[in-house]
């Protein structure tokens, strides 16, 4: 019994560790997230994704890239962009990019890994998307437009997914100044963004206490040690899995502290978040089952490329690729840790509260 007492706090303290390295970054993240959301129109990226050109792919990544939404979350967006006629190679480049990384992410992302890995994902993500949106535009051209009529479907189903659980905004009527559209942007980010991700963040958190307990060095150099089995193991774990961009970044730094390839840590926080079983149906029926074989393939070539690319980036820079993060060294968690980690935690508790928790 005192064993598995023994254990449980270990985890609860390598979990708190990562809580402390990342908190103040998630909430830095968040405040980002809500200025977005406060001072970008709503039909920002609508505007700009009509047309099935290659110039409305690429907008539609270079949009993507800082907008926090997870892969169920963002199927009503894309759903609602499609309506609106963006072209079905746009909408999967959004579908994309969205999900794999996110101002929330890439900050979480600056705290749990190195600044190479940080600046790597998002620009990963934004050429994943471009290609392809731009090999699903090219297989609707050659096959006749296969799914377009499904859209209302898609975006009723989007709608329902989102109701189930996952991430998603609500419309509200547009604040005039800049004081409440300051406002609406927090309540957005620190409400209805960390209702839905805080969960997932958490839950990625005390995941990664588990792996630092139980993940020994020598399981990793026994069975993960090469570096093309690890990233196919993690294509298998991650393609179905649904995991958030956020969530994913402790889960892949501490799988790196005990030994895995920055290239697949990598592999992980690209294909996790951009699919799981539940958004691949819905995706099927939003632009097609063929474009979503197509869209699930360029997810994984490219993911498993970039993997081997960053692996070969490491080695030439002199960087061990078994012990690529336990380089930098972890500072002693100050006064601002402390407080940034109970923070969020209070702010999660209280977003996930029923509504009426509130009016009291």
């Amino acid at each position: 019994m005192n064993t598995v007492i023994d254990t449980l706090i270990h985890v609860l303290l390598a979990s708190w560790n990562v809580l402390l390295e990342s908190a103040p970054f998630v909430l830095l993240g968040f405040f980002v997230a809500g200025l977005l959301k406060a001072f970008l129109p709503d039909d920002f990226v609508a505007r700009h994704l009509g047309g099935g050109g290659t110039a409305s792919i690429f907008k539609a990544a270079a949009m993507g890239v800082p907008i926090p939404l997870c892969s169920c979350g963002v199927l009503p967006a894309a759903a609602g962009l499609k309506k609106q006629g963006a072209g079905k190679g746009a909408v999967t480049s959004f579908l994309i990019s969205t999900p794999e990384t996110g101002v929330d992410s890439i900050a979480v992302s600056w705290a749990l890994l190195d600044p190479l890995m940080t600046l790597i994902r998002p620009v990963v993500a934004f050429f994943t998307a471009v290609a392809a949106g731009i090999a699903v535009s090219f297989t609707d051209r050659h096959s006749g437009g296969e799914g377009t009529e499904r859209a209302p479907n898609a975006v009723a189903e989007s709608q329902d997914a989102c109701a189930s659980g996952c991430c998603c905004s609500h419309r509200e009527p547009e604040p005039q100044g800049l004081v409440p559209k300051f406002m609406k942007g927090m309540r957005f980010a620190f409400g209805d963004l960390l209702k839905d991700i805080g969960g997932w963040l958490f839950f990625g958190v005390l995941l990664a206490g588990v792996i630092s307990v139980f993940l020994s060095p020598e399981i990793v150099s026994r069975y993960l040690s090469n570096e093309y089995l690890s990233m196919l193991l993690m294509l298998a774990i991650s393609v179905p899995l649904y995991v958030c961009a956020t969530a994913s970044t402790p889960i892949a730094a501490a799988l790196a502290l005990k030994g895995i390839s920055p290239g697949a840590a990598l592999v992980f926080l690209l294909a996790g978040p951009a699919t799981n079983a539940a958004a691949i149906t819905v995706i099927a029926k939003l632009i097609g089952k063929r474009a979503t074989v197509v869209y699930v393939a360029v997810i994984v070539a490219m993911s498993f490329l970039a993997g081997i690319a960053l692996n070969a980036l490491y080695a030439s820079l002199g960087i061990g690729i078994t012990g690529w993060l336990t380089a930098s060294a972890h500072e002693e968690s100050g006064p601002l840790a402390v407080l940034s980690a109970v923070v969020l935690v209070v702010l999660v508790a209280r977003a996930m509260l029923p509504a009426k928790a509130h009016a009291h």
